[in-house]
C-alpha cells in the first residue's frame, strides 16, 4: 500500500472517530441546559406572551422573546450545575452529570454560562424591551447567585428559589408589552403555589442524597413524620384561591376558574393522600399530579382568556 492511500486511510479513520466524539460532545451541551426544563420554561413564557397580547398577537416579538429568554434560561442552568458541581458528584441521581463526570470542564462551563446569559439579556434589551431584559437578569442573579449557594445554607432557599421559577410567564407577559400590574401578579402567585408541594415531594423522595451532598432542602435531614405532608397540604390549600385570582382580576371567563377549582381540588387530594401515607409511591403521585396540573392550568386560562376577544 503506498503512502498516500495509507494517509487518505488515516484522515478518513481520523474523521469516522471524531464524529461521535462530536455527538458526545453536543450531548453533554444539551444535558448541562437541562432541555426538560428549559423547554416547560419557554413555553410558560409563549403562555405568558399571548395573554398579554391576546388582542394583538404577533409571531416575530415572540420569536425574539423566545431566543433571548432561551439564551439566559441556558446561562442559568449550566451557571447552576457549575455551582452545584460537588454537590452532583455526591449523589447518584447527578452525578453522572457533565461536570461531575468530567465530560466538560469548569471554565468551558463558565465562559458558555456567562456568554449565554450576557447575550440572552442583551438580545432582550435591543429586541425586546429593557423591562423584559431587566427581570431577566434579575432572575439569572436570584437563581444562580441566591438561589443556588442557599441550597447549602438554609430550608428556606426552596421559597427563594420559587421566585426566579415563577418568572417564566411574567418574562412573556412583559415581552409583549404588559405592565407589572395585578393580573401579572395573580399569574406569577400561582406559578409561586404551585412550586412547593412540586419541589418538597422531590426533596422528601431524594432527602437522604441531599443530605449526603450537604443540601438542606427540607427543614430537617429526617424531618418528622407528616411534616412535609403538612407543608403540601397548606400550599395546595393556599393554591385554590390564589388560582381563581384570574377571574377577580378579570383577566379570563368562568370557565378557567371551574377548571382551576377542580385541578385545585386534584393537587389537594393528592397532597392529602402523601401526608397520610409519606411513601415513594404518593410522593411521585404528587409529583405526577403536579406536572399535569400546571399545563393544564395555564392552556386553560391562556384558550379562556382568548375566548374574551372573540
Amino acid at each position: 500500500m503506498s503512502t498516500t492511500q495509507q494517509s487518505y486511510i488515516a484522515v478518513e479513520e481520523s474523521k469516522t472517530a471524531a464524529k461521535p466524539v462530536s455527538l458526545a460532545r453536543l450531548g453533554d451541551y444539551l444535558e448541562l441546559i437541562k432541555p426538560r426544563i428549559s423547554t416547560m420554561a419557554l413555553i410558560s413564557v409563549a403562555l405568558g406572551y399571548t395573554l398579554a397580547s391576546a388582542h394583538s398577537w404577533s409571531l416575530l416579538p415572540l420569536i425574539h422573546a423566545l431566543l433571548g429568554i432561551g439564551l439566559v434560561a441556558v446561562g442559568c442552568n449550566s451557571l447552576n450545575q457549575m455551582l452545584e458541581m460537588k454537590s452532583d458528584a455526591l449523589m447518584p441521581r447527578t452525578a453522572n452529570r457533565p461536570l461531575p463526570a468530567g465530560k466538560i470542564s469548569l471554565p468551558e462551563v463558565l465562559v458558555f454560562g456567562i456568554g449565554a446569559a450576557l447575550t440572552g439579556i442583551f438580545y432582550l434589551a435591543t429586541m425586546v424591551n429593557l423591562l423584559t431584559a431587566f427581570l431577566a437578569m434579575m432572575t439569572l442573579v436570584l437563581y444562580v447567585l441566591v438561589y443556588t449557594p442557599l441550597k447549602r445554607v438554609t430550608s428556606l432557599c426552596t421559597t427563594i428559589g420559587a421566585i426566579p421559577g415563577a418568572m417564566p410567564p411574567i418574562l412573556g407577559w412583559t415581552a409583549a408589552g404588559g405592565n407589572l400590574n395585578t393580573s401579572s401578579f395573580a399569574i406569577f402567585a400561582i406559578m409561586f403555589f404551585w412550586q412547593f408541594p412540586h419541589f418538597l415531594a422531590i426533596a422528601w423522595l431524594y432527602r437522604h442524597q441531599y443530605h449526603q451532598a450537604g443540601l438542606k432542602m427540607l427543614p430537617a435531614a429526617d424531618p418528622a413524620p407528616r411534616m412535609i405532608g403538612w407543608m403540601c397540604v397548606i400550599y395546595a390549600v393556599a393554591l385554590i384561591p390564589v388560582s381563581l385570582l384570574p377571574q377577580y382580576v378579570s383577566l379570563t371567563g368562568t370557565f378557567y376558574s371551574v377548571v382551576a377549582l377542580v385541578l385545585g381540588i386534584g393537587y389537594l387530594v393528592f397532597s392529602i393522600r402523601f401526608l397520610r401515607n409519606e411513601t415513594r409511591q404518593t410522593a411521585r403521585q404528587l409529583i405526577w399530579f403536579s406536572l399535569i396540573y400546571l399545563p393544564l392550568l395555564l392552556l386553560t386560562l391562556t384558550w379562556d382568556r382568548l375566548q374574551l376577544f372573540n
